[in-house]
């Protein structure tokens, strides 16, 4: 009875591919026990054992071209690459999770802009520190050139909320959310808040439509008017942007209910 088995039933046992294990012939790190007069490629244990090696090796992410380098590891070397994979893993698991939030952020966000379509809301919003990207001149539009000068080295800068807030001259600050302390800190207090989803340049008809709104309903607002763009949910509605227009209601925690800088 023989002992050894052909290409196909080491293909098989292992679950690989044929192809896959004549590649690792072809780099020099798998051979054969030997070749048969009909030219069939015969495996055995110790065959068995080093494709089992090489397979958990590109497990690691170890590129073909160092297994043969590190199938003569010692077994401290070997413990240090299990530790590099740790770490790459742990570091892949982080980004995944993360990914997993902003998911979870983008659909629930949707959710909320389908339910409360173009809708006046009174809400209770926790303070939120906001850090400085840039600045618009009064009347300049923002535009590639601009991003490209001054948010530069930002990653993710459109996966982020961003927030614009006009000072009396018309002045345009851009900012991100930021863990504490950051340039800007929008107090804690009840807010009127409006989601819109409409072309940029229908922007400022939604600005004076808020505008007009508090002033025909008495409601008291204090601090400038913040505009946050989401525009990552333009994946939902191509072409259009999502906004939320937010003023502070009366007396905030921030002292007089202003923003602190």
């Amino acid at each position: 009875m023989r002992s050894e088995i052909t290409i196909s039933e080491l293909a098989k046992l292992m679950n690989v591919s044929v192809h896959q294990i004549r590649y690792f012939e072809e780099k020099g790190v798998l051979q054969p026990a030997y070749t048969g007069e009909n030219q069939y490629r015969m495996y055995g244990m110790e065959q068995v054992y080093q494709l089992a090696h090489i397979l958990l090796l590109r497990k690691l992410e170890v590129p073909v071209q160092s297994i043969h380098e590190c199938m003569s590891y010692t077994a401290e070397q070997h413990g240090k690459l299990l530790e590099d994979s740790l770490q790459g893993i742990g570091k892949e698991l982080l980004r995944l999770e993360e990914l997993r939030h902003f998911i979870l952020k983008m659909l629930q966000e949707q959710q909320s802009y389908s339910a409360q379509p173009d809708s006046f809301q009174i809400q209770k919003l926790k303070a939120a520190s906001l850090a400085r990207i840039m600045k618009l001149d009064s009347h300049v539009k923002l535009s590639a050139a601009s991003l490209a000068e001054q948010a530069i080295g930002i990653p993710d800068l459109f996966e982020s909320d961003i927030y614009y807030v006009a000072d009396e001259r018309g002045t345009v600050t851009l900012y991100l959310e930021t863990p504490a302390p950051g340039d800007v800190t929008l107090p804690e207090g009840d807010y009127l808040t409006l989601q819109c989803v409409v072309q940029e340049e229908e922007l400022e008809g939604q600005i004076g439509r808020f505008a007009e709104y508090a002033a025909m309903q008495s409601v008291p607002l204090t601090g400038p008017l913040v505009v946050i763009e989401r525009s990552y949910l333009s994946l939902f509605v191509p072409g259009k942007l999502h906004y939320e227009l937010r003023a502070c209601i009366g007396p905030g925690a921030a002292g007089e209910g202003r923003y602190s800088v």
